[in-house]
Protein backbone atom coordinates (compact mmCIF):
# COMPACT_ATOMS: atom_id res chain seq x y z
CA UNK A 1 0.00 0.00 0.00
CA UNK A 2 1.76 3.30 -1.19
CA UNK A 3 2.42 6.14 1.53
CA UNK A 4 2.35 9.52 1.28
CA UNK A 5 4.13 11.75 3.94
CA UNK A 6 3.75 8.95 6.40
CA UNK A 7 0.34 8.11 5.86
CA UNK A 8 -1.04 5.14 4.64
CA UNK A 9 -3.89 5.49 1.60
CA UNK A 10 -6.05 2.89 0.54
CA UNK A 11 -5.97 1.75 -3.44
CA UNK A 12 -9.47 2.77 -4.61
CA UNK A 13 -10.58 1.62 -8.24
CA UNK A 14 -9.32 0.94 -11.51
CA UNK A 15 -7.67 3.94 -11.49
CA UNK A 16 -5.38 3.35 -8.26
CA UNK A 17 -4.50 -0.08 -9.40
CA UNK A 18 -3.32 1.65 -12.76
CA UNK A 19 -1.45 4.36 -10.85
CA UNK A 20 0.62 1.78 -8.67
CA UNK A 21 1.57 -0.61 -12.01
CA UNK A 22 2.77 2.64 -13.35
CA UNK A 23 4.98 3.90 -10.10
CA UNK A 24 6.79 0.53 -10.73
CA UNK A 25 7.07 0.65 -14.46
CA UNK A 26 10.85 1.25 -15.13
CA UNK A 27 9.97 3.26 -18.70
CA UNK A 28 6.56 5.03 -19.05
CA UNK A 29 6.54 8.32 -20.65
CA UNK A 30 3.75 10.22 -19.79
CA UNK A 31 1.61 10.26 -16.38
CA UNK A 32 -1.85 10.54 -15.51
CA UNK A 33 -2.64 14.56 -14.48
CA UNK A 34 -4.88 15.22 -11.66
CA UNK A 35 -7.63 17.52 -12.27
CA UNK A 36 -6.95 20.92 -11.60
CA UNK A 37 -8.24 22.72 -8.29
CA UNK A 38 -10.93 24.45 -8.67
CA UNK A 39 -10.81 27.79 -5.97
CA UNK A 40 -11.14 31.27 -4.46
CA UNK A 41 -8.57 33.30 -3.41
CA UNK A 42 -9.86 35.99 -0.86
CA UNK A 43 -8.48 38.89 1.24
CA UNK A 44 -10.43 40.24 3.95
CA UNK A 45 -9.89 43.74 4.79
CA UNK A 46 -8.01 42.70 8.12
CA UNK A 47 -5.46 41.24 5.94
CA UNK A 48 -6.59 37.52 6.76
CA UNK A 49 -6.10 35.69 3.72
CA UNK A 50 -9.08 33.16 2.71
CA UNK A 51 -9.06 30.52 -0.22
CA UNK A 52 -12.13 28.15 -0.58
CA UNK A 53 -12.32 24.98 -2.68
CA UNK A 54 -15.64 23.38 -2.86
CA UNK A 55 -15.96 19.26 -3.33
CA UNK A 56 -19.34 17.74 -3.10
CA UNK A 57 -18.06 14.11 -2.76
CA UNK A 58 -18.59 13.68 0.70
CA UNK A 59 -20.88 15.96 3.07
CA UNK A 60 -17.59 16.95 4.82
CA UNK A 61 -15.68 20.20 4.88
CA UNK A 62 -11.84 20.52 6.12
CA UNK A 63 -10.34 23.46 7.99
CA UNK A 64 -6.87 24.32 8.03
CA UNK A 65 -5.79 27.43 9.64
CA UNK A 66 -1.64 28.37 9.15
CA UNK A 67 -0.09 31.05 11.11
CA UNK A 68 3.31 32.15 9.16
CA UNK A 69 5.33 31.76 12.26
CA UNK A 70 7.44 29.02 13.23
CA UNK A 71 10.42 27.85 15.00
CA UNK A 72 12.71 30.26 12.54
CA UNK A 73 10.84 33.19 13.99
CA UNK A 74 11.80 32.76 17.60
CA UNK A 75 14.71 35.02 19.32
CA UNK A 76 17.58 33.66 20.19
CA UNK A 77 17.39 32.50 23.92
CA UNK A 78 13.23 31.50 23.33
CA UNK A 79 13.85 28.66 21.40
CA UNK A 80 10.90 26.19 20.95
CA UNK A 81 8.45 29.13 21.80
CA UNK A 82 6.15 28.21 18.79
CA UNK A 83 5.69 24.73 19.73
CA UNK A 84 4.67 26.02 23.28
CA UNK A 85 2.44 28.58 22.01
CA UNK A 86 0.63 25.84 19.93
CA UNK A 87 0.18 24.20 22.82
CA UNK A 88 -1.46 27.19 24.50
CA UNK A 89 -4.22 27.86 22.09
CA UNK A 90 -5.73 25.31 23.29
CA UNK A 91 -6.14 26.49 26.79
CA UNK A 92 -9.19 28.25 26.45
CA UNK A 93 -10.66 31.90 25.24
CA UNK A 94 -12.65 34.47 26.63
CA UNK A 95 -15.97 32.70 25.25
CA UNK A 96 -14.35 28.81 24.87
CA UNK A 97 -13.08 26.71 28.37
CA UNK A 98 -9.82 25.50 28.60
CA UNK A 99 -9.15 21.87 26.25
CA UNK A 100 -12.65 22.49 24.86
CA UNK A 101 -12.18 23.55 21.26
CA UNK A 102 -11.03 19.86 19.96
CA UNK A 103 -13.77 18.28 22.55
CA UNK A 104 -16.67 20.84 20.69
CA UNK A 105 -15.19 19.33 17.42
CA UNK A 106 -15.42 15.73 18.50
CA UNK A 107 -18.94 16.34 19.89
CA UNK A 108 -20.12 17.10 16.39
CA UNK A 109 -18.47 14.11 15.06
CA UNK A 110 -15.25 15.85 13.42
CA UNK A 111 -11.60 15.64 14.12
CA UNK A 112 -9.06 18.35 14.89
CA UNK A 113 -5.49 18.44 15.58
CA UNK A 114 -2.07 21.13 15.21
CA UNK A 115 1.93 21.22 13.97
CA UNK A 116 4.46 23.35 14.35
CA UNK A 117 7.70 23.50 11.69
CA UNK A 118 10.27 25.79 10.94
CA UNK A 119 7.87 27.99 9.15
CA UNK A 120 4.19 27.90 10.07
CA UNK A 121 2.30 26.81 12.79
CA UNK A 122 -0.96 25.27 11.31
CA UNK A 123 -4.43 24.71 13.17
CA UNK A 124 -6.89 22.03 11.32
CA UNK A 125 -9.70 19.75 11.87
CA UNK A 126 -12.21 18.17 9.63
CA UNK A 127 -16.05 18.22 10.50
CA UNK A 128 -19.79 17.39 8.63
CA UNK A 129 -20.27 20.43 6.84
CA UNK A 130 -22.97 21.45 8.87
CA UNK A 131 -20.89 22.49 11.53
CA UNK A 132 -18.55 25.20 9.47
CA UNK A 133 -20.16 28.39 11.57
CA UNK A 134 -19.11 26.39 14.66
CA UNK A 135 -15.70 25.53 13.60
CA UNK A 136 -15.10 29.07 12.24
CA UNK A 137 -16.36 30.77 15.87
CA UNK A 138 -13.82 28.87 17.32
CA UNK A 139 -10.98 29.49 15.52
CA UNK A 140 -12.15 33.19 15.07
CA UNK A 141 -12.41 33.07 18.89
CA UNK A 142 -9.18 31.74 20.04
CA UNK A 143 -7.42 34.21 16.90
CA UNK A 144 -9.41 37.41 18.97
CA UNK A 145 -9.51 36.31 22.23
CA UNK A 146 -6.82 33.95 23.20
CA UNK A 147 -6.54 33.01 27.20
CA UNK A 148 -3.14 33.43 28.55
CA UNK A 149 -2.61 32.67 32.31
CA UNK A 150 0.40 32.42 34.58
CA UNK A 151 -0.54 28.84 35.26
CA UNK A 152 -1.82 27.53 32.37
CA UNK A 153 1.20 28.68 31.09
CA UNK A 154 3.35 26.60 33.32
CA UNK A 155 1.52 23.25 32.70
CA UNK A 156 1.79 23.40 29.06
CA UNK A 157 5.79 24.54 29.54
CA UNK A 158 6.57 20.92 31.58
CA UNK A 159 4.22 19.07 28.95
CA UNK A 160 6.63 20.77 26.52
CA UNK A 161 9.27 19.74 28.34
CA UNK A 162 8.22 16.11 29.00
CA UNK A 163 7.82 15.76 25.00
CA UNK A 164 11.30 16.99 24.30
CA UNK A 165 12.38 14.13 26.97
CA UNK A 166 10.74 10.85 25.75
CA UNK A 167 10.99 12.16 22.08
CA UNK A 168 14.74 13.19 21.89
CA UNK A 169 17.17 12.53 24.61
CA UNK A 170 15.42 9.56 26.16
CA UNK A 171 15.89 7.58 22.53
CA UNK A 172 18.50 6.14 20.60
CA UNK A 173 20.25 8.88 17.89
CA UNK A 174 16.89 11.32 19.17
CA UNK A 175 19.35 14.48 19.09
CA UNK A 176 20.75 13.63 15.43
CA UNK A 177 18.73 16.42 13.87
CA UNK A 178 19.68 18.78 17.16
CA UNK A 179 22.92 17.85 16.73
CA UNK A 180 23.41 18.07 12.42
CA UNK A 181 21.56 21.34 12.31
CA UNK A 182 23.21 23.04 15.15
CA UNK A 183 26.78 21.81 13.30
CA UNK A 184 25.38 23.37 9.88
CA UNK A 185 24.08 26.64 10.50
CA UNK A 186 25.64 29.63 11.98
CA UNK A 187 23.32 32.35 12.03
CA UNK A 188 20.23 31.32 10.53
CA UNK A 189 17.51 30.42 13.11
CA UNK A 190 17.20 27.15 11.28
CA UNK A 191 20.26 26.54 13.20
CA UNK A 192 17.87 25.28 16.40
CA UNK A 193 15.03 22.89 16.06
CA UNK A 194 11.62 23.59 16.82
CA UNK A 195 10.98 21.44 20.07
CA UNK A 196 13.48 24.16 21.56
CA UNK A 197 16.64 23.51 24.49
CA UNK A 198 15.47 22.96 27.81
CA UNK A 199 17.31 25.69 29.35
CA UNK A 200 15.27 28.60 27.06
CA UNK A 201 11.94 26.68 28.05
CA UNK A 202 12.54 27.05 31.25
CA UNK A 203 13.67 30.43 31.00
CA UNK A 204 10.37 31.56 28.98
CA UNK A 205 7.96 33.62 30.66
CA UNK A 206 4.56 34.92 30.62
CA UNK A 207 5.16 38.36 29.37
CA UNK A 208 6.73 36.38 26.47
CA UNK A 209 3.30 34.02 25.48
CA UNK A 210 1.77 37.70 25.41
CA UNK A 211 4.37 39.50 22.86
CA UNK A 212 3.92 36.49 20.92
CA UNK A 213 0.55 36.34 20.27
CA UNK A 214 -0.03 40.03 20.00
CA UNK A 215 3.09 39.87 16.94
CA UNK A 216 2.39 36.66 14.86
CA UNK A 217 -1.54 35.34 16.05
CA UNK A 218 -3.27 38.39 14.01
CA UNK A 219 -5.15 38.31 10.26
CA UNK A 220 -2.07 39.50 8.40
CA UNK A 221 0.15 36.95 9.42
CA UNK A 222 -3.03 34.19 8.81
CA UNK A 223 -3.90 31.97 5.81
CA UNK A 224 -7.69 30.21 6.09
CA UNK A 225 -8.25 27.35 4.12
CA UNK A 226 -11.90 25.56 3.57
CA UNK A 227 -12.14 22.57 1.43
CA UNK A 228 -15.42 20.84 1.57
CA UNK A 229 -19.34 20.44 1.31
CA UNK A 230 -20.23 24.34 1.14
CA UNK A 231 -21.21 26.97 -1.76
CA UNK A 232 -18.54 29.21 -1.94
CA UNK A 233 -20.67 32.47 -1.12
CA UNK A 234 -21.74 31.35 1.85
CA UNK A 235 -18.78 30.22 3.36
CA UNK A 236 -16.92 33.67 2.84
CA UNK A 237 -19.94 34.88 4.41
CA UNK A 238 -19.59 33.15 7.16
CA UNK A 239 -15.33 33.70 7.28
CA UNK A 240 -16.30 37.62 7.53
CA UNK A 241 -18.77 37.21 9.74
CA UNK A 242 -16.60 35.79 12.45
CA UNK A 243 -12.89 36.55 11.71
CA UNK A 244 -13.59 40.04 10.24
CA UNK A 245 -13.90 41.38 13.13
CA UNK A 246 -10.69 40.26 14.69
CA UNK A 247 -8.75 43.56 14.66
CA UNK A 248 -5.33 44.02 12.28
CA UNK A 249 -1.88 44.27 14.15
CA UNK A 250 -0.75 46.97 15.67
CA UNK A 251 2.88 47.09 13.82
CA UNK A 252 3.89 44.94 11.07
CA UNK A 253 4.76 41.47 11.46
CA UNK A 254 8.53 40.97 11.54
CA UNK A 255 10.41 39.16 8.78
CA UNK A 256 14.04 39.84 9.35
CA UNK A 257 15.38 36.72 9.59
CA UNK A 258 19.24 36.62 9.33
CA UNK A 259 20.43 35.13 6.07
CA UNK A 260 23.02 32.32 6.58
CA UNK A 261 26.52 33.03 4.94
CA UNK A 262 27.52 30.79 2.02
CA UNK A 263 29.80 27.96 3.15
CA UNK A 264 33.70 28.98 1.84
CA UNK A 265 35.19 25.66 2.83
CA UNK A 266 34.84 22.26 3.63
CA UNK A 267 33.98 21.48 7.82
CA UNK A 268 35.11 18.35 9.47
CA UNK A 269 33.77 17.99 12.82
CA UNK A 270 33.92 14.94 15.22
CA UNK A 271 32.12 14.77 18.58
CA UNK A 272 31.21 12.65 21.18
CA UNK A 273 27.27 11.87 22.20
CA UNK A 274 27.40 10.65 26.20
CA UNK A 275 23.74 8.97 25.90
CA UNK A 276 21.68 7.18 23.75
CA UNK A 277 23.87 6.91 21.20
CA UNK A 278 24.87 3.31 20.55
CA UNK A 279 26.88 3.34 17.33
CA UNK A 280 29.29 5.56 15.26
CA UNK A 281 27.19 8.42 13.08
CA UNK A 282 28.57 9.86 9.77
CA UNK A 283 26.58 12.85 8.21
CA UNK A 284 27.68 14.15 5.13
CA UNK A 285 25.48 17.55 4.69
CA UNK A 286 25.70 20.35 1.98
CA UNK A 287 23.02 23.83 1.92
CA UNK A 288 20.77 23.56 -0.84
CA UNK A 289 18.00 26.48 -1.79
CA UNK A 290 14.34 26.80 -0.92
CA UNK A 291 11.15 25.25 -1.71
CA UNK A 292 9.93 26.60 -4.43
CA UNK A 293 13.23 27.69 -6.50
CA UNK A 294 13.62 25.79 -9.93
CA UNK A 295 16.73 23.66 -8.67
CA UNK A 296 14.17 22.67 -6.26
CA UNK A 297 12.42 20.56 -8.38
CA UNK A 298 15.52 18.17 -9.72
CA UNK A 299 17.22 18.37 -6.43
CA UNK A 300 13.46 16.34 -5.40
CA UNK A 301 14.44 13.78 -8.09
CA UNK A 302 17.70 13.61 -6.86
CA UNK A 303 16.59 13.10 -3.57
CA UNK A 304 14.34 10.65 -4.60
CA UNK A 305 17.51 8.47 -6.51
CA UNK A 306 19.49 9.06 -3.73
CA UNK A 307 17.90 8.35 -0.56
CA UNK A 308 14.12 7.08 -1.01
CA UNK A 309 13.53 3.46 -0.04
CA UNK A 310 15.80 0.28 0.07
CA UNK A 311 16.53 0.64 -4.00
CA UNK A 312 17.76 3.96 -3.41
CA UNK A 313 21.72 4.55 -4.21
CA UNK A 314 22.72 4.72 -0.70
CA UNK A 315 20.99 2.36 0.74
CA UNK A 316 21.84 -0.40 -1.74
CA UNK A 317 25.38 1.28 -1.77
CA UNK A 318 25.76 1.29 2.31
CA UNK A 319 23.86 -1.75 3.63
CA UNK A 320 24.21 -4.44 0.82
CA UNK A 321 27.50 -3.48 -1.51
CA UNK A 322 29.48 -2.28 1.22
CA UNK A 323 28.13 -3.41 3.88
CA UNK A 324 29.70 -0.61 6.27
CA UNK A 325 26.46 0.47 7.92
CA UNK A 326 23.57 -0.92 9.82
CA UNK A 327 21.48 2.01 8.56
CA UNK A 328 21.74 4.74 6.04
CA UNK A 329 19.35 7.30 4.62
CA UNK A 330 19.35 10.62 3.44
CA UNK A 331 16.31 13.56 3.12
CA UNK A 332 16.61 16.73 0.61
CA UNK A 333 14.66 19.14 3.42
CA UNK A 334 13.37 21.93 1.02
CA UNK A 335 11.20 24.51 3.07
CA UNK A 336 11.04 28.66 3.07
CA UNK A 337 13.88 29.33 3.58
CA UNK A 338 17.70 27.40 1.61
CA UNK A 339 18.08 24.36 3.92
CA UNK A 340 20.05 20.68 3.76
CA UNK A 341 20.30 17.70 1.80
CA UNK A 342 22.41 15.43 3.66
CA UNK A 343 23.49 11.78 4.22
CA UNK A 344 23.21 9.58 7.40
CA UNK A 345 24.88 6.14 8.07
CA UNK A 346 24.91 4.52 11.33
CA UNK A 347 28.62 2.65 11.08
CA UNK A 348 27.98 -1.17 11.25
CA UNK A 349 30.22 -2.40 14.56
CA UNK A 350 33.51 -3.72 13.04
CA UNK A 351 33.83 -1.20 10.23
CA UNK A 352 35.44 2.56 10.21
CA UNK A 353 33.63 5.80 10.41
CA UNK A 354 35.88 6.77 7.66
CA UNK A 355 34.67 3.91 5.04
CA UNK A 356 31.19 5.21 5.49
CA UNK A 357 32.07 8.59 4.75
CA UNK A 358 34.32 7.49 1.70
CA UNK A 359 30.87 5.62 0.87
CA UNK A 360 28.12 8.35 0.97
CA UNK A 361 30.63 11.18 -0.63
CA UNK A 362 31.58 8.76 -3.45
CA UNK A 363 27.66 8.68 -4.12
CA UNK A 364 26.74 12.15 -4.05
CA UNK A 365 29.74 12.98 -6.63
CA UNK A 366 28.54 10.07 -8.85
CA UNK A 367 25.61 12.42 -9.22
CA UNK A 368 28.21 15.28 -10.70
CA UNK A 369 29.99 12.88 -12.74
CA UNK A 370 27.18 10.56 -14.21
CA UNK A 371 23.88 11.16 -15.68
CA UNK A 372 21.39 9.25 -13.60
CA UNK A 373 19.54 6.23 -15.69
CA UNK A 374 16.54 6.66 -17.75
CA UNK A 375 15.19 4.04 -15.46
CA UNK A 376 15.85 5.79 -12.27
CA UNK A 377 14.81 9.35 -13.73
CA UNK A 378 11.56 7.39 -14.80
CA UNK A 379 10.67 5.57 -11.71
CA UNK A 380 11.42 8.81 -9.41
CA UNK A 381 9.19 11.05 -11.92
CA UNK A 382 6.08 7.94 -11.84
CA UNK A 383 6.91 8.06 -7.50
CA UNK A 384 5.84 11.89 -7.59
CA UNK A 385 3.19 11.01 -10.02
CA UNK A 386 1.87 8.31 -7.91
CA UNK A 387 2.04 10.61 -4.69
CA UNK A 388 0.39 13.88 -6.21
CA UNK A 389 -2.89 11.90 -7.76
CA UNK A 390 -2.60 9.92 -3.77
CA UNK A 391 -2.05 12.88 -2.11
CA UNK A 392 -4.78 14.88 -3.10
CA UNK A 393 -7.27 11.90 -2.49
CA UNK A 394 -9.27 13.96 0.71
CA UNK A 395 -10.55 17.54 1.32
CA UNK A 396 -7.25 17.53 4.30
CA UNK A 397 -5.12 16.54 1.56
CA UNK A 398 -6.52 19.47 -0.81
CA UNK A 399 -6.47 21.75 2.02
CA UNK A 400 -2.56 20.78 2.68
CA UNK A 401 -1.51 21.41 -1.50
CA UNK A 402 -3.46 25.02 -1.72
CA UNK A 403 -2.06 26.42 1.91
CA UNK A 404 1.55 25.38 1.36
CA UNK A 405 1.44 26.73 -2.13
CA UNK A 406 -0.02 29.72 -1.15
CA UNK A 407 1.93 30.33 2.32
CA UNK A 408 5.34 29.05 1.26
CA UNK A 409 5.20 29.43 -2.49
CA UNK A 410 3.75 32.72 -2.01
CA UNK A 411 1.82 31.75 -5.42
CA UNK A 412 -0.98 29.64 -4.98
CA UNK A 413 -1.16 28.50 -8.65
CA UNK A 414 1.92 25.93 -8.13
CA UNK A 415 -0.49 23.76 -6.36
CA UNK A 416 -1.48 22.52 -10.01
CA UNK A 417 1.87 23.93 -11.90
CA UNK A 418 4.64 21.62 -9.90
CA UNK A 419 3.34 18.53 -11.65
CA UNK A 420 4.26 19.43 -15.29
CA UNK A 421 7.77 21.07 -14.07
CA UNK A 422 8.36 17.67 -11.99
CA UNK A 423 7.45 15.52 -15.61
CA UNK A 424 9.60 17.76 -17.80
CA UNK A 425 12.93 17.82 -15.74
CA UNK A 426 15.72 15.82 -17.45
CA UNK A 427 18.65 14.05 -16.25
CA UNK A 428 21.01 16.96 -17.57
CA UNK A 429 18.89 18.71 -14.72
CA UNK A 430 19.76 16.42 -12.05
CA UNK A 431 23.44 16.49 -12.89
CA UNK A 432 23.32 20.29 -13.06
CA UNK A 433 21.75 20.59 -9.34
CA UNK A 434 24.10 17.84 -8.28
CA UNK A 435 27.01 20.06 -9.83
CA UNK A 436 25.49 23.12 -8.00
CA UNK A 437 25.04 21.97 -4.55
CA UNK A 438 26.84 19.21 -3.72
CA UNK A 439 30.40 21.00 -3.82
CA UNK A 440 33.80 20.58 -1.77
CA UNK A 441 33.16 24.35 -0.32
CA UNK A 442 29.72 23.16 0.76
CA UNK A 443 30.51 20.09 2.45
CA UNK A 444 29.88 19.25 5.86
CA UNK A 445 31.66 15.85 7.44
CA UNK A 446 29.92 15.53 11.07
CA UNK A 447 31.09 12.48 12.53
CA UNK A 448 29.43 11.48 16.01
CA UNK A 449 30.57 8.88 18.20
CA UNK A 450 29.35 6.91 21.00
CA UNK A 451 30.62 7.38 24.82
CA UNK A 452 34.11 5.43 25.05
CA UNK A 453 33.80 2.01 26.77
CA UNK A 454 34.92 1.74 30.15
CA UNK A 455 39.15 0.92 30.10
CA UNK A 456 38.22 -2.06 33.18
CA UNK A 457 36.47 -3.08 35.93
CA UNK A 458 37.05 -2.10 39.80
CA UNK A 459 35.83 -4.83 42.55
CA UNK A 460 35.58 -4.48 45.92
CA UNK A 461 37.73 -6.01 48.04
CA UNK A 462 35.73 -8.52 50.52
CA UNK A 463 35.34 -6.86 53.72
CA UNK A 464 37.19 -3.78 52.61
CA UNK A 465 36.23 -0.35 52.73
CA UNK A 466 33.29 1.15 50.08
Amino acid sequence: MPSVLGRRLPLVGVAAAVLSVLAATSRVETAVRPPKFQYELHTLDNGLTVILSEDHSTPIVHSRLVYKVGSKNERPGRTGFAHLFEHMMFKGSKNVLPDSHLTLISRVGGAGNAFTTEDTTEYHETFPAQYLPLALWLEADRMATLRIDEETFEAERQVVKEERRWRYEDTPFGLLTEIMYDQAYNVHPYKHTAIGSMEDLEAASIDDVREFFETYYVPENAFLTLVGDFESAEALALVKQYFGRVPKAKHPVPRDIPREPRPTGERRITLSQSENWPLPVVVVAHHITYDGHPDAYPLHIATKVLSDGESSRIFRRLIYDDQVAVSAFGSGTLIDDPNLFYAVAVVQPGRTTEEAETALIAELELLKTEFVSDRELQRAKNQFARDYVFSRATVEQKASHLSHAAVIHDDITTADAEFDIFQNISKEDVQRVAQTYFTDESRLVLTIMPPPAPTGRSFLRPGGDD
